[in-house]
């Protein structure tokens, strides 16, 4: 969508990314013509910032869009891209020192990338750690080394895995780098309610953590279940009463023992009634 095109005074939702596999921020884009993939400047918390325009929407009530966020600055002109590519440079040779100080320091961490302020007013260093790491000394070096002030800031193992992408086990994209704008809750709740095998290796990311996905059908199996009877219920077919021994939530159907050694799989559109369990 070209904002100069039918221009009113309507206003402009604009989202931008930071980084190639980061979350998505909207921006005020009121006066600012920009397109999907422009290279634009915003203003953030921490000042100006350069980011890709993912998505330009149009809405109605421009007054609160621009109560609510900060505004796209520009596009991006070739001074700001030229500053952009140099801080990219220095982000490159920053890493290098750093994990080099990080060896001769012998210090528990493990340097994940290196983000430089566009007014380059920061360093910012992230980093995981399995737990507290005292990284005084190795703050004076970097300050010694780039006169600038600098921050490392400890990123969990799910935003690492964000950040370098790859495949999970389904053979796609990891959907924290293919999708996801931000970390939802997931439980080990949400892959027992699928009936999947509390196998770590099989309900596990690369990230080593719980897989995103189990939260996605989560809601729907927890709905379609309500209306099936739980294992080890007895249930009245037209063959006879049998006990549930397992569920099948995506095709709608139980298996089922009558107690001949047998199971059979039914619908649960086929049962006449279901019993509570008689106590042994």
């Amino acid at each position: 969508m070209n904002m100069n095109d039918n221009h009113d005074e309507s206003g402009y939702i604009v989202r931008v990314r930071f980084r190639e596999k980061g979350k998505l921020y909207t921006f005020d884009g009121a006066g600012v013509p920009v397109e999907k993939d422009d290279r634009v400047i915003v203003l953030t918390e921490q000042g100006e910032a350069i980011g890709m325009v993912m998505s330009v929407t149009k809405i109605v009530d421009a007054a609160r869009v621009s109560e609510q966020m900060k505004p796209v600055l520009r596009k991006a002109s070739s001074n700001d891209l030229t500053r952009a590519a140099e801080n990219c440079d220095v982000e490159r040779e920053a890493f290098q020192f750093c994990k080099k100080k990080i060896a001769e320091r012998d210090l528990a961490m493990r340097l994940v990338e290196v983000s430089y302020l566009f007014d380059r007013s920061k360093l910012v260093f992230y980093f995981t750690a399995d737990s507290r790491v005292d990284f005084r000394e190795l703050v004076k070096d970097l300050v010694a080394a780039y006169r600038t002030r600098i921050e490392l800031r400890q990123i969990w193992v799910r935003s690492e895995a964000r950040l370098f992408g790859g495949l999970g086990m389904c053979g796609r994209e990891l959907c924290c780098s293919g999708f996801l704008n931000s970390f939802g809750t997931v439980s080990i709740k949400m892959a027992k309610e699928q009936n999947m095998l509390l196998n770590p290796e099989k309900i596990s990311g690369v990230c080593g953590r719980l897989m995103c996905c189990l939260a996605f059908e989560y809601d729907m199996y927890r709905e379609a279940k309500k209306h099936m009877p739980k294992c080890g219920k007895n249930v009245m077919l037209s063959q006879g009463r049998g006990k549930v021994m397992r569920q099948k939530v995506l095709e709608n159907k139980i298996v089922v023992d009558l107690g001949d050694g047998k199971e059979t799989e039914v619908s649960i559109d086929e049962i006449i009634r279901t019993d509570t369990p008689k106590s042994q």
